[in-house]
């Protein structure tokens, strides 16, 4: 590595309130790191993901960003890819068209805009979907230790990046409540492909937020453990939601993060004109200063 001293910052995202969301940890001016430094940098940081701003490859971009978490690294994730551009933005980057940025990143390019109250958004990949065989119903259900799966909306894989094992449950007191037998699910999740589980569940209509999810990192690049605020998981939800016809309306308030004492807010839209769906939330900088790659 070289000596020389680049931009740094930690950002909170999903959340306006500091602590409350998912950390990133975001390294400026990235250019001349090798990818075995990246990933040296992301193991130290020790975080869910850090992100390295790059000049764009392709002219269309704002910006080029490498995904990193603490054992390989990511095509595309979504809360690095809100608090990449929140940290841009803080930095004093201005956009070539006002509100509105475009990530270049492995899985390609990545529009997002300015959704108003300092709510930025991304649109979400495409993603690959399949349901999950009626003979893993079982299995799954003695995994999660649980009889609150709504088997009306069929399990799901899905991978628009990072690929997730999607799973309704009848309830969001059912989706905090939940204490999984960690072991068999892995085995569960594992043999489908996948890398996680996202679990997730209605809360009762009229209330600050429409449904509560987690999100079980289970082996593979994601590591292992409980991840706060999940920006891929949710676009995953999002878009089976509509799929499956169980969408609640045009937008909506997802929560996670907590059982694990966080309060992250996803703000999803869905334009129906455009076949997109927006998947957004604020960001709020926690440490701003340089960083000494080598």
């Amino acid at each position: 590595m070289s000596a020389r001293t680049v931009r740094f910052k930690q950002v909170d995202v999903f959340t306006a309130v500091p602590f409350k969301g998912n950390p990133l940890a975001v390294v400026f001016d990235a250019d001349d790191l090798a990818t075995e430094d990246m990933q040296a940098i992301a193991r130290w940081t020790n975080l869910s993901e850090t992100s390295f701003l790059l000049k764009p490859a392709d002219p269309a971009a704002d910006y080029r960003v490498r995904i990193f978490t603490p054992g390989g690294e990511l095509p595309f994730a979504g809360h690095p890819t809100l608090g990449t551009a929140h940290a841009l933005l803080d930095s004093g980057y201005r956009p070539r068209q006002a509100g509105r940025l475009v990530q270049q990143c492995g899985a390609g390019l990545v529009e997002l805009t300015g959704r108003g109250d300092g709510v930025w958004a991304f649109a979400a990949p495409p993603a690959r979907v399949a349901s999950l065989p009626a003979s893993t119903r079982t299995a799954l259900s003695v995994a999660l230790r649980t009889d609150a799966i709504d088997f009306s909306a069929a399990p799901c894989t899905t991978d628009n990046g990072v690929p997730w094992l999607v799973v309704r449950l009848k309830s969001a007191e059912a989706c905090v409540a939940l204490a999984p037998d960690v072991a068999a699910l892995t085995a569960i999740v594992r043999e489908t492909g996948m890398d996680g589980l996202a679990v997730y569940g209605p809360h009762p209509e009229g209330g600050a937020v429409d449904f509560e999810i987690r999100c079980l990192m289970l082996g593979g690049s994601l590591g292992f453990g409980e991840d706060p605020v999940t920006g891929s998981a949710n676009a995953a939800v999002a878009g089976l939601l509509k799929s499956q016809g169980l969408r609640p309306g045009s937008r909506y308030v997802a929560r996670q993060g907590t059982a694990l004492g966080r309060d992250g807010r996803v703000h999803v839209d869905y334009d129906d004109d455009a076949n997109r769906i927006w998947i957004g939330g604020h960001s709020v900088t926690i440490v701003d200063g340089t960083f000494r790659p080598g």
